[in-house]
């Protein structure tokens, strides 16, 4: 099988700091892959690689089962769309459609013609000769991705290009640029610092620390399964709860280092003194009557959004529960909270990989 892109033992270097490590990834045509990680973690460096804007120190790119490690941006066939959108000032939504492929000699007509069934898919249809100035953001968005589907690119690169929009226009954006994807069977990477974003659009979502894949697959299988606790922190909001754990000295129970320890039955015996994290997500935390419940907590701080309302244990560490609709606790309540033992996850308090 052909990847759409590939990429085999990528390096980047910029002097002395490895800014790249070792990247193995494989695209398949069609597929919707997010660059996920904090900033800094190097996901918009291998997207400007991807992009011919940086060069590969070591390693190889692969883009149609061609090797592209030497070959210009432009003739890469990829089409990038930036956070700053990036448009012509002077020129109209038009003319900044039509802009590469005049530059590639296309006549006018054909050009105009291109331009209007893209803006008819769009929305733009009724924006042709207006200025990038007479925009609202959302719009020139739109034309900034418009831009790059007129050129029927081997793949869309995506540098954030939501985060100068409003919360609200985002989350109708990011449903436009995954509607867009679908619609065109087109071939998309995606770099954004915003978990949300990742796992709503992407089919594929990478994670990234450190110049370091840490983790790829289906967004699910990251939150089911986290390799290990970078991971399951940054993946899912609110973030997992971690609590510092020993084994106890039968094997099969442990102890949670609450403000009060508390004790928590294990299913699988591990080694008697073994040093562990409790990984628990809020949302897989519920409370229940009192004495039911694995933990005993005490409440800090209630917050409630009308949707889901969110408790805060007092103490360190905080650990944080998110409930459906809205809650009757309140602050300085003592709550018995249960888990089921499906939802616990632990990780080596030594490595922070999943046991």
């Amino acid at each position: 099988m052909i990847h759409q892109i590939e990429l085999n033992g990528v390096n980047k270097f910029y002097g002395a700091y490895h800014a790249l490590r070792n990247i193995d990834l494989q695209i398949r045509r069609g597929a919707f892959v997010a660059l996920v990680g904090p900033s800094g973690c190097g996901k918009s460096t291998l997207l400007r690689s991807l992009a011919g804007l940086e060069r590969i120190s070591t390693g190889e790119l692969l883009i149609a089962g061609e090797r592209m490690n030497d070959v210009p941006p432009r003739k890469r066939d990829l089409a990038m769309v930036f956070q700053s959108y990036a448009l012509y000032p002077h020129m109209t939504v038009e003319e900044n459609l039509t802009y590469s492929l005049r530059v590639r000699g296309v006549n006018k007509a054909e050009a105009r013609k291109a331009a209007a069934e893209v803006a008819a898919t769009t929305g733009l249809s009724e924006l042709l000769h207006r200025y990038p100035r007479e925009l609202s953001g959302g719009q020139r968005q739109r034309v900034a991705m418009s831009r790059a589907i007129i050129r029927h690119p081997k793949a869309f690169l995506f540098d954030e290009p939501l985060s100068n929009l409003d919360a609200s226009l985002r989350v109708h954006m990011r449903k436009e640029i995954r509607a867009l994807h679908d619609k065109l069977g087109a071939t998309s990477v995606y770099v954004t610092h915003d978990q949300i974003e990742a796992m709503t659009m992407a089919d594929h979502v990478v994670v990234m620390r450190q110049g370091v894949i840490e983790q790829q697959g289906a967004p699910l299988d990251l939150y089911d399964r986290p390799v290990n606790k970078f991971v399951a922190g940054f993946i899912g909001s609110p973030a997992m709860n971690f609590i510092p754990a020993e084994v106890d000295a039968d094997g099969r129970s442990l102890t949670l280092a609450l403000e009060t320890p508390q004790r928590i039955a294990l299913s699988i015996a591990r080694p008697p003194g073994e040093k562990l994290i409790a990984g628990l997500r809020p949302e897989h935390l519920e409370i229940v009557p009192s004495g039911e419940g694995q933990l005993q907590l005490r409440v800090g701080v209630v917050e409630m959004t009308g949707t889901n309302s969110y408790v805060a244990s007092d103490g360190s560490p905080e650990i944080m529960i998110l409930q459906s609709g809205r809650t009757i606790a309140k602050r300085g309540d003592v709550l018995s909270v249960a888990f089921s033992e499906n939802h616990l996850n632990l990780f080596s308090a030594e490595t922070g990989m999943r046991i």
